[in-house]
Protein backbone atom coordinates (compact mmCIF):
# COMPACT_ATOMS: atom_id res chain seq x y z
CA UNK A 1 0.00 0.00 0.00
CA UNK A 2 1.48 3.06 -0.83
CA UNK A 3 0.02 6.93 0.41
CA UNK A 4 -0.06 9.22 -2.50
CA UNK A 5 -1.28 13.03 -1.56
CA UNK A 6 -4.38 14.19 -3.66
CA UNK A 7 -6.91 16.99 -3.46
CA UNK A 8 -9.45 15.92 -1.05
CA UNK A 9 -12.06 17.10 -3.61
CA UNK A 10 -11.09 13.39 -5.51
CA UNK A 11 -11.33 11.39 -2.67
CA UNK A 12 -14.73 12.70 -2.00
CA UNK A 13 -15.75 11.92 -5.73
CA UNK A 14 -13.54 8.76 -5.85
CA UNK A 15 -16.01 7.60 -2.67
CA UNK A 16 -19.23 9.24 -4.06
CA UNK A 17 -18.30 6.91 -8.33
CA UNK A 18 -17.49 3.61 -6.05
CA UNK A 19 -21.06 3.69 -4.38
CA UNK A 20 -21.83 3.70 -8.05
CA UNK A 21 -20.08 0.71 -8.94
CA UNK A 22 -17.78 2.77 -10.63
CA UNK A 23 -13.76 2.47 -9.80
CA UNK A 24 -11.68 5.74 -10.09
CA UNK A 25 -8.10 5.19 -10.59
CA UNK A 26 -5.34 7.90 -10.72
CA UNK A 27 -3.22 7.82 -13.40
CA UNK A 28 -0.40 9.56 -15.80
CA UNK A 29 2.31 11.59 -14.45
CA UNK A 30 1.37 12.18 -10.94
CA UNK A 31 2.09 8.42 -10.20
CA UNK A 32 5.65 8.47 -12.12
CA UNK A 33 6.13 12.37 -10.15
CA UNK A 34 5.73 10.42 -6.79
CA UNK A 35 8.35 7.79 -6.98
CA UNK A 36 10.63 10.12 -8.28
CA UNK A 37 9.87 12.47 -5.58
CA UNK A 38 8.95 15.28 -7.77
CA UNK A 39 5.50 17.70 -7.08
CA UNK A 40 3.15 17.25 -9.34
CA UNK A 41 0.10 19.83 -10.04
CA UNK A 42 -1.65 17.13 -12.89
CA UNK A 43 -4.06 14.86 -11.43
CA UNK A 44 -5.51 12.57 -14.04
CA UNK A 45 -8.98 10.04 -12.94
CA UNK A 46 -9.13 7.19 -15.23
CA UNK A 47 -12.56 5.68 -14.07
CA UNK A 48 -13.83 2.05 -14.78
CA UNK A 49 -17.48 0.53 -14.69
CA UNK A 50 -19.19 3.85 -15.06
CA UNK A 51 -20.85 5.08 -18.31
CA UNK A 52 -19.61 8.95 -19.63
CA UNK A 53 -23.39 10.36 -19.02
CA UNK A 54 -23.64 8.79 -15.49
CA UNK A 55 -20.03 10.14 -14.35
CA UNK A 56 -21.04 13.82 -15.85
CA UNK A 57 -23.97 13.33 -13.42
CA UNK A 58 -22.37 12.76 -10.10
CA UNK A 59 -18.87 15.21 -11.47
CA UNK A 60 -21.68 17.92 -11.99
CA UNK A 61 -22.62 17.80 -7.99
CA UNK A 62 -19.25 18.96 -7.12
CA UNK A 63 -18.32 21.63 -9.53
CA UNK A 64 -18.10 22.45 -13.43
CA UNK A 65 -17.86 19.61 -16.30
CA UNK A 66 -16.79 21.04 -19.73
CA UNK A 67 -17.39 18.27 -22.01
CA UNK A 68 -15.38 19.44 -25.17
CA UNK A 69 -13.61 16.07 -24.67
CA UNK A 70 -16.84 14.18 -24.39
CA UNK A 71 -16.41 12.40 -27.80
CA UNK A 72 -13.46 10.78 -27.03
CA UNK A 73 -14.15 9.77 -23.35
CA UNK A 74 -12.22 12.89 -21.86
CA UNK A 75 -13.64 15.59 -19.10
CA UNK A 76 -12.27 18.72 -18.04
CA UNK A 77 -13.56 19.24 -13.83
CA UNK A 78 -12.91 21.99 -12.19
CA UNK A 79 -13.84 22.75 -8.22
CA UNK A 80 -12.58 25.94 -6.59
CA UNK A 81 -10.51 27.28 -9.45
CA UNK A 82 -8.62 24.22 -9.92
CA UNK A 83 -8.59 21.90 -12.88
CA UNK A 84 -8.86 17.94 -13.06
CA UNK A 85 -9.15 15.11 -16.26
CA UNK A 86 -11.54 12.90 -15.58
CA UNK A 87 -11.76 9.79 -18.45
CA UNK A 88 -13.46 6.52 -19.52
CA UNK A 89 -10.94 3.89 -20.59
CA UNK A 90 -10.54 3.64 -24.21
CA UNK A 91 -8.82 2.33 -26.96
CA UNK A 92 -7.07 3.85 -29.80
CA UNK A 93 -6.27 2.49 -33.47
CA UNK A 94 -4.41 4.66 -36.15
CA UNK A 95 -6.82 5.54 -39.10
CA UNK A 96 -4.94 8.24 -40.70
CA UNK A 97 -1.49 10.07 -40.81
CA UNK A 98 -1.33 12.98 -38.33
CA UNK A 99 -2.00 13.43 -34.64
CA UNK A 100 -5.85 13.36 -34.77
CA UNK A 101 -5.80 10.32 -37.58
CA UNK A 102 -6.97 8.03 -34.42
CA UNK A 103 -10.38 5.97 -33.81
CA UNK A 104 -10.85 6.65 -29.95
CA UNK A 105 -13.63 3.52 -28.64
CA UNK A 106 -14.56 3.81 -25.13
CA UNK A 107 -14.94 0.82 -22.71
CA UNK A 108 -15.97 1.30 -19.29
CA UNK A 109 -15.38 -2.45 -19.11
CA UNK A 110 -11.96 -2.54 -19.85
CA UNK A 111 -9.36 -3.80 -17.65
CA UNK A 112 -6.74 -1.55 -16.59
CA UNK A 113 -4.30 -3.75 -18.14
CA UNK A 114 -6.04 -3.49 -21.26
CA UNK A 115 -6.73 0.48 -20.70
CA UNK A 116 -3.18 1.04 -20.04
CA UNK A 117 -1.88 -0.59 -23.22
CA UNK A 118 -1.76 2.45 -25.13
CA UNK A 119 0.34 4.35 -22.48
CA UNK A 120 3.72 4.92 -24.09
CA UNK A 121 6.21 4.43 -21.66
CA UNK A 122 5.88 1.70 -18.66
CA UNK A 123 6.72 4.72 -16.49
CA UNK A 124 3.66 6.42 -17.48
CA UNK A 125 1.72 3.30 -17.34
CA UNK A 126 1.16 3.34 -13.68
CA UNK A 127 -2.09 2.91 -11.86
CA UNK A 128 -3.47 4.18 -7.80
CA UNK A 129 -6.02 3.10 -6.55
CA UNK A 130 -7.74 6.07 -4.49
CA UNK A 131 -9.58 4.36 -2.10
CA UNK A 132 -7.49 1.26 -1.36
CA UNK A 133 -4.08 2.99 -1.81
CA UNK A 134 -3.23 0.13 -4.26
CA UNK A 135 -0.55 0.22 -7.07
CA UNK A 136 -1.69 -1.00 -10.33
CA UNK A 137 2.22 -1.59 -12.48
CA UNK A 138 0.99 -4.39 -15.45
CA UNK A 139 4.00 -3.30 -17.57
CA UNK A 140 6.59 -2.97 -14.11
CA UNK A 141 6.69 0.99 -14.55
CA UNK A 142 7.94 1.33 -10.80
CA UNK A 143 10.34 -1.62 -11.27
CA UNK A 144 11.97 0.99 -14.58
CA UNK A 145 11.87 3.55 -12.18
CA UNK A 146 13.77 2.10 -9.94
CA UNK A 147 16.73 0.70 -12.73
CA UNK A 148 16.16 4.53 -14.47
CA UNK A 149 15.02 2.79 -17.53
CA UNK A 150 13.12 4.33 -19.94
CA UNK A 151 10.81 1.43 -22.08
CA UNK A 152 7.50 0.95 -24.35
CA UNK A 153 4.81 -0.27 -22.97
CA UNK A 154 3.35 -1.64 -26.67
CA UNK A 155 5.28 -1.92 -29.64
CA UNK A 156 2.26 -1.70 -31.95
CA UNK A 157 0.17 1.03 -30.31
CA UNK A 158 3.96 3.08 -29.83
CA UNK A 159 4.64 3.34 -33.45
CA UNK A 160 1.42 4.71 -33.92
CA UNK A 161 2.38 8.46 -32.69
CA UNK A 162 6.11 9.37 -33.95
CA UNK A 163 6.19 12.32 -31.54
CA UNK A 164 6.89 9.58 -28.71
CA UNK A 165 10.51 9.42 -30.03
CA UNK A 166 10.70 12.80 -29.14
CA UNK A 167 8.53 12.46 -25.23
CA UNK A 168 11.21 9.21 -24.67
CA UNK A 169 14.15 11.09 -25.72
CA UNK A 170 12.95 14.40 -23.01
CA UNK A 171 12.05 11.70 -20.59
CA UNK A 172 16.07 10.93 -20.66
CA UNK A 173 17.12 14.18 -20.51
CA UNK A 174 14.72 15.16 -17.74
CA UNK A 175 15.16 12.17 -15.34
CA UNK A 176 18.37 11.32 -16.00
CA UNK A 177 17.28 7.66 -17.54
CA UNK A 178 18.84 5.54 -20.00
CA UNK A 179 16.97 4.51 -22.81
CA UNK A 180 16.22 0.60 -22.75
CA UNK A 181 18.17 -1.01 -25.94
CA UNK A 182 14.79 -2.39 -28.01
CA UNK A 183 13.24 0.93 -27.30
CA UNK A 184 16.17 2.56 -29.10
CA UNK A 185 15.70 0.03 -31.83
CA UNK A 186 12.43 1.24 -32.15
CA UNK A 187 12.87 4.68 -32.08
CA UNK A 188 15.83 4.72 -35.09
CA UNK A 189 12.86 2.77 -37.31
CA UNK A 190 10.73 5.20 -36.30
CA UNK A 191 12.89 8.92 -37.16
CA UNK A 192 13.07 7.55 -41.03
CA UNK A 193 9.09 7.39 -41.61
CA UNK A 194 7.18 9.68 -43.28
CA UNK A 195 4.75 10.34 -40.33
CA UNK A 196 8.17 11.56 -38.27
CA UNK A 197 8.88 13.73 -40.72
CA UNK A 198 5.47 15.40 -40.90
CA UNK A 199 5.24 16.03 -37.08
CA UNK A 200 3.49 19.16 -36.49
CA UNK A 201 6.05 21.75 -35.79
CA UNK A 202 3.93 22.87 -33.09
CA UNK A 203 3.98 19.72 -31.02
CA UNK A 204 7.98 19.13 -31.69
CA UNK A 205 8.20 22.41 -29.83
CA UNK A 206 6.54 21.64 -27.02
CA UNK A 207 8.67 18.87 -26.52
CA UNK A 208 11.88 21.13 -27.25
CA UNK A 209 10.56 23.31 -24.55
CA UNK A 210 9.92 20.75 -22.26
CA UNK A 211 13.81 19.61 -22.67
CA UNK A 212 15.10 23.00 -22.32
CA UNK A 213 12.65 24.29 -19.42
CA UNK A 214 12.71 20.73 -17.37
CA UNK A 215 15.74 19.18 -17.86
CA UNK A 216 19.04 19.93 -15.38
CA UNK A 217 21.44 19.66 -18.28
CA UNK A 218 19.55 19.73 -21.62
CA UNK A 219 22.22 18.37 -23.20
CA UNK A 220 21.37 15.11 -22.64
CA UNK A 221 18.25 16.18 -24.76
CA UNK A 222 19.72 17.29 -27.82
CA UNK A 223 23.13 14.77 -27.29
CA UNK A 224 20.31 11.93 -27.94
CA UNK A 225 18.70 13.74 -30.47
CA UNK A 226 21.99 13.84 -32.41
CA UNK A 227 22.89 10.28 -31.46
CA UNK A 228 19.41 8.95 -32.73
CA UNK A 229 20.10 10.76 -36.46
CA UNK A 230 17.36 13.63 -35.81
CA UNK A 231 19.51 16.22 -36.25
CA UNK A 232 19.81 16.02 -40.27
CA UNK A 233 15.86 17.73 -39.66
CA UNK A 234 17.31 20.50 -38.24
CA UNK A 235 20.26 21.51 -40.16
CA UNK A 236 21.06 24.63 -38.44
CA UNK A 237 21.97 22.34 -35.78
CA UNK A 238 23.84 19.91 -37.47
CA UNK A 239 26.03 21.96 -39.20
CA UNK A 240 28.24 23.03 -36.46
CA UNK A 241 28.87 19.42 -35.30
CA UNK A 242 32.81 19.37 -36.15
CA UNK A 243 33.17 22.89 -36.99
CA UNK A 244 36.42 23.49 -35.04
CA UNK A 245 37.81 26.40 -32.34
CA UNK A 246 40.64 28.41 -31.84
CA UNK A 247 41.70 26.38 -28.83
CA UNK A 248 43.06 29.63 -26.55
CA UNK A 249 39.27 30.18 -26.26
CA UNK A 250 37.72 27.22 -26.51
CA UNK A 251 39.70 23.81 -24.72
CA UNK A 252 36.50 22.21 -24.81
CA UNK A 253 35.85 21.42 -28.61
CA UNK A 254 34.24 21.84 -31.38
CA UNK A 255 30.91 24.05 -31.80
CA UNK A 256 28.74 21.40 -31.10
CA UNK A 257 30.41 20.88 -27.71
CA UNK A 258 30.80 24.34 -27.12
CA UNK A 259 27.25 25.21 -27.71
CA UNK A 260 26.45 21.82 -25.22
CA UNK A 261 28.51 23.23 -22.43
CA UNK A 262 26.94 26.64 -22.85
CA UNK A 263 23.42 25.65 -23.04
CA UNK A 264 23.95 23.53 -19.44
CA UNK A 265 25.58 26.78 -18.03
CA UNK A 266 22.45 28.10 -18.71
CA UNK A 267 19.84 25.99 -17.58
CA UNK A 268 21.69 26.32 -14.33
CA UNK A 269 20.75 30.17 -13.70
CA UNK A 270 18.46 31.34 -11.27
CA UNK A 271 15.35 31.71 -13.38
CA UNK A 272 14.87 29.66 -16.36
CA UNK A 273 13.63 31.25 -19.51
CA UNK A 274 12.92 30.00 -22.39
CA UNK A 275 13.79 32.73 -25.05
CA UNK A 276 17.32 32.73 -23.73
CA UNK A 277 17.86 28.88 -24.06
CA UNK A 278 17.07 29.32 -27.22
CA UNK A 279 19.08 32.55 -28.02
CA UNK A 280 22.53 29.94 -26.45
CA UNK A 281 21.54 27.37 -28.56
CA UNK A 282 21.75 29.11 -31.35
CA UNK A 283 24.63 32.03 -30.43
CA UNK A 284 26.85 30.32 -32.75
CA UNK A 285 25.25 28.58 -35.93
CA UNK A 286 27.19 31.57 -38.06
CA UNK A 287 30.16 29.75 -37.18
CA UNK A 288 29.24 26.46 -39.30
CA UNK A 289 29.61 29.59 -42.55
CA UNK A 290 32.61 32.12 -41.18
CA UNK A 291 35.08 29.54 -39.76
CA UNK A 292 37.75 29.96 -41.24
CA UNK A 293 41.71 28.28 -40.99
CA UNK A 294 44.50 30.61 -42.54
CA UNK A 295 48.43 29.64 -41.48
CA UNK A 296 46.65 27.40 -38.73
CA UNK A 297 45.09 29.62 -36.97
CA UNK A 298 40.85 29.15 -36.66
CA UNK A 299 39.15 32.22 -36.90
CA UNK A 300 34.92 33.23 -37.05
CA UNK A 301 35.07 36.53 -37.46
CA UNK A 302 31.53 38.28 -38.40
CA UNK A 303 29.88 34.87 -37.21
CA UNK A 304 27.70 36.58 -34.76
CA UNK A 305 25.44 38.37 -37.70
CA UNK A 306 25.73 35.32 -39.82
CA UNK A 307 24.03 33.52 -37.45
CA UNK A 308 20.65 35.20 -37.68
CA UNK A 309 19.72 33.45 -40.87
CA UNK A 310 20.45 30.06 -39.22
CA UNK A 311 18.65 31.30 -36.36
CA UNK A 312 15.30 32.25 -38.30
CA UNK A 313 16.05 28.82 -40.30
CA UNK A 314 16.35 26.40 -37.56
CA UNK A 315 13.16 28.46 -34.83
CA UNK A 316 10.88 28.36 -37.65
CA UNK A 317 11.15 25.25 -38.31
CA UNK A 318 9.71 24.70 -34.96
CA UNK A 319 7.34 27.35 -34.58
CA UNK A 320 5.82 30.22 -36.29
CA UNK A 321 5.70 32.24 -33.00
CA UNK A 322 7.02 35.32 -34.97
CA UNK A 323 7.53 37.61 -32.02
CA UNK A 324 9.28 35.01 -29.92
CA UNK A 325 11.60 33.97 -32.65
CA UNK A 326 12.38 38.66 -33.33
CA UNK A 327 13.30 38.76 -29.70
CA UNK A 328 15.96 35.89 -30.11
CA UNK A 329 17.66 37.41 -32.88
CA UNK A 330 19.19 40.74 -31.55
CA UNK A 331 20.37 38.45 -28.33
CA UNK A 332 22.16 36.21 -31.49
CA UNK A 333 23.41 38.83 -33.28
CA UNK A 334 25.05 40.77 -30.53
CA UNK A 335 26.11 37.90 -28.29
CA UNK A 336 30.02 39.26 -28.10
CA UNK A 337 29.35 42.76 -27.49
CA UNK A 338 29.96 42.22 -23.23
CA UNK A 339 33.10 41.19 -23.90
CA UNK A 340 34.59 43.49 -26.59
CA UNK A 341 32.76 46.27 -24.82
CA UNK A 342 34.29 45.30 -21.49
CA UNK A 343 37.89 44.48 -23.24
CA UNK A 344 37.88 48.04 -25.40
CA UNK A 345 36.32 50.28 -22.59
CA UNK A 346 33.16 51.27 -24.53
CA UNK A 347 32.21 54.98 -23.84
CA UNK A 348 28.71 55.41 -22.02
CA UNK A 349 27.29 56.32 -25.39
CA UNK A 350 28.20 53.29 -27.20
CA UNK A 351 26.01 51.19 -24.09
CA UNK A 352 23.30 53.84 -24.71
CA UNK A 353 23.19 52.43 -28.40
CA UNK A 354 23.50 48.48 -27.66
CA UNK A 355 20.06 49.15 -25.53
CA UNK A 356 18.16 50.35 -28.55
CA UNK A 357 18.98 47.42 -29.72
CA UNK A 358 19.11 44.41 -27.70
CA UNK A 359 17.58 44.26 -23.76
CA UNK A 360 21.33 44.36 -22.10
CA UNK A 361 20.09 42.41 -18.98
CA UNK A 362 19.40 39.25 -21.33
CA UNK A 363 22.60 39.96 -23.52
CA UNK A 364 24.80 39.59 -20.18
CA UNK A 365 23.07 36.39 -19.19
CA UNK A 366 23.31 34.65 -22.67
CA UNK A 367 27.66 36.10 -22.78
CA UNK A 368 27.82 34.79 -19.66
CA UNK A 369 26.69 31.11 -20.42
CA UNK A 370 28.87 31.51 -23.56
CA UNK A 371 31.65 31.87 -21.16
CA UNK A 372 30.67 29.32 -18.87
CA UNK A 373 30.42 26.79 -21.80
CA UNK A 374 34.67 26.55 -22.14
CA UNK A 375 36.89 24.97 -20.07
CA UNK A 376 39.74 27.30 -20.01
CA UNK A 377 40.84 28.71 -16.99
CA UNK A 378 39.14 31.91 -17.29
CA UNK A 379 35.59 30.27 -17.34
CA UNK A 380 36.27 27.62 -14.58
CA UNK A 381 36.75 31.00 -11.93
CA UNK A 382 32.93 31.09 -13.21
CA UNK A 383 34.33 35.06 -12.78
CA UNK A 384 32.33 36.51 -16.17
CA UNK A 385 33.91 40.19 -15.51
CA UNK A 386 32.95 41.48 -18.49
CA UNK A 387 29.30 40.73 -17.71
CA UNK A 388 29.90 42.38 -14.20
CA UNK A 389 31.27 45.44 -15.86
CA UNK A 390 28.86 45.85 -18.45
CA UNK A 391 25.49 45.21 -15.68
CA UNK A 392 26.85 48.00 -13.77
CA UNK A 393 27.45 50.51 -16.35
CA UNK A 394 24.36 49.57 -17.76
CA UNK A 395 22.60 49.97 -14.94
CA UNK A 396 24.19 53.47 -13.97
CA UNK A 397 22.91 54.83 -17.27
CA UNK A 398 19.50 53.49 -17.12
CA UNK A 399 19.35 51.22 -19.66
CA UNK A 400 19.88 47.66 -18.09
CA UNK A 401 16.76 46.49 -18.93
CA UNK A 402 15.30 48.81 -21.81
CA UNK A 403 16.59 51.79 -23.61
CA UNK A 404 16.68 55.70 -22.63
CA UNK A 405 13.49 57.29 -23.22
CA UNK A 406 13.41 59.86 -25.87
CA UNK A 407 13.34 63.63 -24.21
CA UNK A 408 11.71 64.98 -26.79
CA UNK A 409 8.33 63.96 -28.61
CA UNK A 410 6.00 65.58 -31.31
CA UNK A 411 3.95 67.96 -28.83
CA UNK A 412 7.23 68.95 -27.51
CA UNK A 413 8.00 70.02 -31.20
CA UNK A 414 4.20 71.85 -31.43
CA UNK A 415 4.60 73.75 -28.42
CA UNK A 416 7.28 75.70 -29.76
CA UNK A 417 5.59 76.67 -33.20
CA UNK A 418 5.91 73.88 -35.25
CA UNK A 419 3.61 72.57 -37.73
CA UNK A 420 3.38 68.72 -38.05
CA UNK A 421 5.23 67.50 -40.91
CA UNK A 422 7.16 64.00 -42.22
CA UNK A 423 10.32 66.41 -40.91
CA UNK A 424 9.18 65.23 -36.72
CA UNK A 425 10.48 61.98 -37.36
CA UNK A 426 13.91 63.12 -38.34
CA UNK A 427 14.01 65.94 -36.20
CA UNK A 428 13.34 63.48 -33.17
CA UNK A 429 15.52 60.96 -34.49
CA UNK A 430 18.68 63.57 -34.47
CA UNK A 431 17.35 64.85 -31.14
CA UNK A 432 17.43 60.98 -29.72
CA UNK A 433 20.78 60.21 -31.16
CA UNK A 434 22.42 63.31 -29.37
CA UNK A 435 20.72 62.18 -26.19
CA UNK A 436 22.36 58.78 -26.74
CA UNK A 437 26.24 60.97 -27.55
CA UNK A 438 25.29 62.37 -24.18
CA UNK A 439 25.18 65.58 -25.56
CA UNK A 440 21.67 66.05 -24.48
CA UNK A 441 20.49 65.61 -21.19
CA UNK A 442 17.49 67.18 -20.77
CA UNK A 443 14.86 68.82 -22.21
CA UNK A 444 15.77 72.43 -21.83
CA UNK A 445 19.27 71.48 -23.87
CA UNK A 446 17.07 69.71 -26.51
CA UNK A 447 14.92 72.91 -26.98
CA UNK A 448 17.76 75.33 -27.20
CA UNK A 449 19.57 72.81 -30.03
CA UNK A 450 16.54 72.49 -32.14
CA UNK A 451 17.01 75.78 -33.49
CA UNK A 452 20.42 74.75 -35.10
CA UNK A 453 19.63 71.68 -36.49
CA UNK A 454 19.80 72.19 -40.64
CA UNK A 455 16.13 70.75 -41.38
CA UNK A 456 15.11 73.99 -39.14
CA UNK A 457 17.22 76.12 -41.04
CA UNK A 458 16.02 75.37 -44.09
CA UNK A 459 12.29 76.19 -43.72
Amino acid sequence: MISIIIPPILKTISIKLSQNRAKPILVGGSIRDYFLGLPSKDYDVEVFNIEIDRLIEILSEFGNVNLVGKSFGVLKFSNNGDDYDFSIPRKESKTSSGHRGFDIETNPNLSFKEASNRRDFTINSMGYDILKGELLDPYNGYSDIKNRVIRYVDRDSFIEDSLRVYRGIGFASRFGFKIEVNTQKLFKSMIDRQEFRELSKERVFIEFNKILLKSHKPSVGFELIREFGILKYFPPLQNIIGVPQDSRYHLEGDVWIHTMMSLDAMAIFKEKNLKLLYAILCHDLGKATHTQIQNNKISAIGHEKAGIEPTKEFLYSITNEHKFIDSILPLVEHHLKPSIYFRNGAKNSTIRKLATKVNISELILVAKADFLGRTTEESKSRIYRAGEWLATKSKELEVDKKPLKPILQGRDLIEIGLKPSKEFGVILEQIYQLQLDGVVNNREEALKIINKLDIINKK
